[in-house]
């Protein structure tokens, strides 16, 4: 992959995070990128390791875990304000990711409602590239 074409991938990641809570599809982000989007696909998922669509949904459920901890709008509300149409497409997204319902989430995170946003965001980053636990060998 050359530098011009990385530059241009992190151009629509950027399109992608300033535009999370927009109505998003894989050609709207290859404009970004000035590439097809069958290109723009295989060359995101080589560069970043994901593809556009998981990328863009982490970002949308690490938004909606920062709606979560910080204001008192219903998983519903959140759902649409991060650029989800559906609430049930939402919750499942958000399970697999996060690893518990949006509402299981809230109810566990008054700990952190103390600590700063910044380092909140870091604690709860969601991540789709987990780390199996270690099964303890008898």
């Amino acid at each position: 992959m050359t530098a011009e074409e990385l530059a241009h991938l992190r151009r629509a990641r950027d399109f992608m995070d300033r535009n999370y809570a927009q109505p998003l599809n894989v050609p709207a982000m290859a404009r970004a990128a000035h590439a097809s989007p069958s290109h723009f696909a295989r060359q995101f998922r080589q560069a970043f390791g994901e593809s556009p669509y998981q990328y863009l949904m982490t970002r949308r459920i690490e938004r909606a875990m920062a709606l979560l901890r910080g204001s008192d709008l219903s998983v519903s509300e959140i759902s649409l304000a991060v650029g989800c149409q559906s609430l049930g497409s939402f919750s499942t997204r958000f399970r697999e990711i996060v690893g518990m319902t949006p509402r299981q989430y809230r109810a566990c995170t008054p700990a952190i409602r103390s600590v700063p946003p910044c380092a909140a965001m870091m604690i709860t980053r969601p991540s789709r590239n987990r780390e199996e636990t270690p099964v303890a060998a008898d």
